[in-house]
């Protein structure tokens, strides 16, 4: 029997424009709006309460939602100021979300998102997650309007066809060259990857350490191409990044010249993170959540502690500190380079232990059955329900989990709750100037009395 004629492909309505009333900011960097007939717009470059002209980027007309640019301001909200990148603004460089916004109303748009999440996926208050309602700055992050913080020390370039380096442009893989990133740490910026050009390589990643001279740049060729010479504005150790994935999903890397590493410092220890490995992008960042961490926990000596996802071993090795000679601390994390990195950076606390794999996996195989403490670093999607449940069949007696995503915080919150545990206080931090992220540390313990059966 012949098949009916799929129907006609439903019209694209990039490039249509609309003139409308924004209203509240989502996750995501972006305001909804709706245009004449109802449909919502999701509109980047625009603030809650402006009248604004956007232009459709993504969507057709059977579409859910449409994606939209702000290309003309009607009325300005009072928060808005001129962008101070001239990479920033619609269809331009994706790094930045808020560069038109005012410093303090950016952390006011993301407390806003917070509340949000907390409330949609968590179904708690502010006060019933013990937050304060704020999103803290880092130090030295307090500028005025029209001011960047210069607070990334890791910064990924992209590199088009002509060897210029720049970030991707929004929800694209088309690069904008730039010829200096304001957010980007002055180490970064003084190696110069913007004025030179990189034929035959794809992506250029610095990285300028904390706490140390250290510089190092991570290389990945173009298929079919050898790496340049490299002479940047400052030394600088050179890796190489290539094609395939090693165990734990990263594509290998190698030295070329230098160090394969560069030396971090953070709670009074120095850090060895290897090129093209995790460490916290701003630069208080890792102190600032150590301490956060290390607070809500209150670590007694002798206790037992888990670090999961543990990187290069920043939590284990303060709870290791702090929990004294009889004390004991298990890590896992997923990649290799981190595992070495971490048994390299703890190897002087005999009772720590750091093991490779995937949480959910390594986590039952480890025959512990209790933990007095339990700190989660998880990826951007979360640790999920699975990981949650095994972690509070442990027992501990506090539990601290580190954010990066609302959404993910907030959904993670609710399997904690139905699991027994409920925030005793949640902080958000501000590591993300001018981007629409922030980072957030919720310390848990044992409900008294167990929810009741759904």
């Amino acid at each position: 029997m012949p098949t009916a004629d799929p129907s006609p492909k439903a019209a694209s309505l990039v490039g249509q424009e609309y003139e409308v009333e924004v209203g509240p900011v989502a996750h995501g960097g972006h305001c909804v709006a709706r245009t004449p007939e109802g449909r919502v717009l999701f509109v980047r470059h625009t603030l809650p309460g402006e009248r604004v002209v956007v232009r459709v980027t993504e969507g057709r007309e059977d579409s859910r939602y449409l994606r939209a640019d702000a290309v003309r301001v009607l009325e300005a909200a009072k928060d808005r100021v001129p962008a101070p990148c001239p990479f920033s603004g619609p269809g331009r460089c994706g790094g930045c979300d808020w560069q038109h916004v005012k410093p303090g109303a950016q952390r006011r748009l993301k407390a806003d998102v917070l509340a949000e999440q907390l409330r949609a996926l968590a179904g708690l208050t502010p006060e019933e997650a013990g937050w304060d309602g704020t999103v803290e700055p880092a130090p030295g992050d307090k500028v005025g309007a029209g001011e960047v913080p210069g607070w990334r020390t890791r910064v990924q370039y992209a590199v088009d066809e002509d060897g210029r380096a720049g970030l991707r442009r929004h929800r694209s893989h088309e690069v904008e060259p730039v010829d200096r990133c304001l957010i980007a740490a002055e180490g970064v910026t003084e190696l110069g990857v913007e004025r030179r050009t990189w034929p035959g390589i794809a992506s250029v990643e610095a990285a300028a350490a904390t706490g140390s001279n250290d510089r190092l740049v991570v290389l990945t060729p173009r298929p079919g191409h050898r790496l340049p010479l490299v002479e940047l504005d400052r030394p600088v150790s050179v890796m190489r990044a290539e094609e395939g994935r090693e165990r734990g999903g990263e594509p290998p890397v190698h030295r070329v010249h230098g160090r394969a590493f560069v030396r971090e410092r953070a709670d009074g220890r120095t850090w060895r993170v290897s090129g093209g490995g995790f460490w916290q992008g701003h630069r208080e960042a890792a102190g600032l959540l150590v301490d956060a961490v290390m607070r809500g926990l209150t670590p007694r000596k002798g206790e037992t502690a888990l670090d999961l996802y543990c990187g290069a071993g920043l939590f284990a090795g303060a709870l290791a500190d702090r929990l004294g000679e009889r004390g004991a601390v298990l890590g896992i994390e997923v990649s290799g380079r981190a595992v070495q990195d971490a048994r390299h950076n703890l190897a002087d606390f005999p009772r720590v232990r750091v093991e490779q794999g995937t949480v959910s996996k390594v986590l039952p195989r480890t025959g512990i059955t209790s933990a007095d403490l339990v700190v989660l670093d998880p990826p951007r999607a979360g640790a999920g329900r699975d990981v949650v449940e095994r972690v509070t069949t442990l027992g501990a007696r506090r539990i601290a989990y580190v954010a990066c995503d609302p959404a993910a915080l907030a959904r993670d919150l609710a399997h904690f709750r139905a699991a027994g545990y409920v925030p005793r206080f949640l902080r958000a931090f501000d590591l993300f100037p001018m981007t629409h992220h922030l980072e957030c540390v919720a310390v848990l313990q044992p409900l008294k009395s167990p929810p009741a059966a759904q």
